[in-house]
């Protein structure tokens, strides 16, 4: 059918080329003679050929500079562009294919190998369309795949968070709200480009969704500790804080038999570095300053501003503004002083959250 025909831009200062060039290409395709690259932009504007074929030697505009003004449009850039040219030079030759040309062909014309490089132009070009259809598929396919196996990872991770907040009637959404605290730190963190060495290979989609299991060793606490209504004693603090330890031991071993070692990672740091301090005071290993992970040093304002803010049966839930200023106070001592800094800029959002969250 005429319509299914490939369309063929010839374009050619001499009235006897492009005659005799619509006469040998006519019976395969819909040719277009066209005398001047003027009017070859002009047609352009309504027709998006298959191929054009580009005589070199031309008035007002050559066929170089036609090719470079082709290459500056994006729809166009895409059609495959031969070169006609009475000589074969080796520095003009190389000079189109700079340009983008995909081939030469010297006049006169042979017609069947005029036919026959035109046909297979255009077959790699199909070709080469089909190779990116498929490559889009493929990687529309990975990434539906990889939004569902995300999508069962959170879920998974919810499920043991919720598991382990259930067994501590006191932390009534904490685990949802220290995640949205972290995110809100890190996402200024890497706003204002500070510990760029540290965060350079973070992946978001893996450090923010991790932070649901920083207290995932609470799960080897008593109930009669984690649900105390009451003051913990020093003995009971003690065995309190082994949750720590214990998480990153439990992350370890689901480590052991996955390859997100990146999301693991992640999650390791927090479990056992959002109880360290900044002075070395803190636990399980008492590390110091930039010692202690970068993700549990951001985990431990978050996870502190919530347990300020939260109910407890020994303590009165504080208000924001309080909580602001503690952890202020903990400049330099319990907190990284960059990272309070931080969390000063983005305390006015902590604040929203907490209001819009029940606990």
């Amino acid at each position: 059918m005429e319509s299914d025909r490939k369309i063929i831009l010839v374009v050619d200062d001499n009235p006897v080329n492009l005659t005799y060039a619509k006469e040998i290409l006519r019976d395969k395709f819909k040719v277009y003679p066209v005398p001047s690259a003027e009017i070859m932009f002009d047609l352009l504007e309504n027709i998006l050929p298959d191929l054009i074929l580009l005589d070199i030697e031309m008035p007002d505009m050559t066929g170089y500079e036609a090719m470079a003004k082709i290459q500056e449009n994006p729809v166009l850039a895409e059609v495959p562009v031969v070169f006609l040219t009475a000589k074969l030079e080796e520095v003009s030759e190389l000079e189109g294919l700079n340009l983008g040309a995909i081939d030469y062909i010297t006049k006169p014309f042979s017609p069947p190998l005029l036919v026959k490089r035109i046909e297979n132009h255009l077959l790699i070009q199909e070709q080469k369309k089909e190779l990116k259809r498929l490559n889009d598929a493929l990687r529309n396919t990975i990434k539906d795949k990889t939004l569902q196996v995300t999508t069962l990872q959170n879920t998974v991770l919810a499920t043991v968070a919720d598991l382990v907040e259930t067994r501590d009637d006191v932390t009534g959404g904490h685990v949802t709200r220290t995640q949205r605290y972290l995110e809100l730190l890190v996402d200024r963190l890497l706003e204002k480009g500070l510990y760029s060495n540290e965060t350079e290979d973070w992946n978001l989609d893996y450090l923010i969704p991790s932070a649901q299991l920083h207290d995932v060793g609470k799960i080897a606490i008593s109930d009669l500790i984690l649900n105390k209504k009451g003051k913990l004693t020093e003995e009971e603090f003690e065995e309190m804080k082994k949750h720590a330890a214990i998480g990153v031991s439990v992350i370890k071993r689901i480590e052991a038999n996955t390859e997100q070692r990146d999301f693991m990672r992640h999650a390791k740091h927090i479990a056992g570095g959002h109880h360290e301090k900044w002075d070395g005071t803190g636990y399980p290993a008492g590390l110091k300053g930039t010692d202690i992970p970068l993700e549990g040093r951001l985990m431990a304002i978050a996870d502190v501003y919530d347990a300020l803010i939260s109910h407890r049966p020994y303590k009165r839930p504080l208000s924001t503004e309080e909580a602001h200023v503690i952890i202020l106070e903990g400049k330099g001592t319990h907190f990284d002083p960059v990272l309070v800094e931080v969390f000063d800029e983005v305390a006015d959002k902590f604040a929203h959250i907490a209001r819009d969250s029940a606990y």
